[in-house]
């Protein structure tokens, strides 16, 4: 490779080939907006600097094959077409010993899924496994195009694919392109099936884990039924018990507390453990499933959690640190500059990238 070349790329025709990327090619390419981004392979890295989506591919000074300091960069806030070159640490690598330092701030992405087929039917879900509306597919994709510049290392779904659907299209719009790769460790079989065997891919990849705990609640025999006809048959203010205390549970399904102590002791178990770990985290689930994990994380009553509302395809952004769950509300856009005031390490991840436009 030469030590400089200079290709100039079509903003337009990039954006022209991702609208024609089919729901099966998004999984796999996630290319469907344009963004600056800096990547290092070995010796040789690449960048993507504003000013003509101009694409410089150089030498990397004294790369080392062993180095895991992880780099990349994200768009800055000035339009929606400038892009950054050079490189920026993430805020989850700050680390000389490979566990994270006790001031490290690390994300916490909270996403309901987008509008399901029976979201728009008015139908009672719960555990039944519907996809998303076009509606929901618009939703995920804006709530990936909202938590575009925040760092994630890993995704954690539930069993359902609506959930999925919802992760998979978020992170098409992720500034990083990562591709996600759903983990099937259900035996060894599907372990050694879907095992990945190039370390370069490995490290393109954000795994994603799937479990039931994370479900929706069961709803049980109100499962499939119209909401209104249900609420008519068995009068509004019985549906609204069900639908809303905390520990009264519908005909043969679940209630919201017991929805909570799968999904509380599943995040405590498996997901906190990450956060601690240093890394960032984003979790694509269910209405009741996050309201359960939200009331742990907020310390919320009983009585406090039951009038929490959580709208389709809005993320929430936590920031873990020292031990603390901090909630920093909702980002509302991928240029949003409240976003990276939230706490130090997102200021300075986000400053230096502005420092580089200049």
């Amino acid at each position: 490779m030469p030590s400089s070349s200079i290709l100039y790329a079509s903003f337009d025709l990039m954006v022209a080939i991702a609208f024609h990327q089919t729901i099966g090619t998004l999984l796999s390419q996630g290319y469907l907006n344009n963004s600056g981004f800096h990547h290092e392979f070995g010796n040789a890295s690449v960048k993507l600097v504003p000013k003509g989506y101009k694409l410089n591919v150089g030498l990397s000074k004294g790369g080392s094959g062993t180095s895991n300091k992880r780099s990349f960069s994200v768009i800055q806030a000035s339009t929606a077409h400038t892009s950054v070159s050079g490189s920026v640490t993430s805020p989850s690598s700050n680390s000389t010993n490979g566990s994270p330092k006790k001031s490290n701030e690390i994300a916490l992405i909270l996403i309901r899924h987008g509008e399901s087929l029976w979201n728009e039917k008015n139908l009672f879900t719960g555990c039944v496994d519907v996809p998303l509306t076009r509606k929901g597919v618009e939703e995920a994709l804006e709530a990936g195009m909202r938590i575009s510049n925040i760092p994630i290392d890993m995704i954690y779904t539930s069993a359902l694919i609506r959930a999925q659907m919802t992760a998979m299209l978020a992170m098409t719009q992720h500034r990083r392109k990562k591709v996600p790769i759903i983990m099937h460790n259900e035996n060894e079989q599907a372990k050694s099936w879907s095992q990945i065997y190039s370390e370069d891919t490995k490290k393109q990849s954000i795994p994603v884990i799937a479990s039931w705990q994370l479900n929706e609640r069961m709803y049980g025999e109100l499962q499939g039924l119209n909401k209104q006809e249900t609420a008519d048959r068995y009068g509004k203010e019985q549906v609204h018990e069900w639908r809303r205390s905390y520990d009264i549970p519908p005909p043969n399904g679940e209630s919201l507390e017991m929805c909570a102590q799968r999904a509380v002791a599943y995040f405590r178990e498996h997901i906190e453990p990450q956060l601690l770990s240093g890394k960032n985290v984003m979790i694509a689930a269910h209405g009741n499933s996050l309201r359960s994990i939200i009331m742990y994380l907020d310390k919320l009553t009983s009585q406090e959690v039951i009038s929490l509302e959580l709208s389709t395809g809005i993320p929430m952004l936590y920031i873990f640190k020292e031990g603390k769950f901090m909630r920093r509300g909702s980002p509302t856009g991928p240029t949003e500059a409240g976003v990276y005031a939230y706490t130090k390490s997102l200021a300075q991840y986000r400053q230096k990238l502005d420092d580089m436009l200049h």
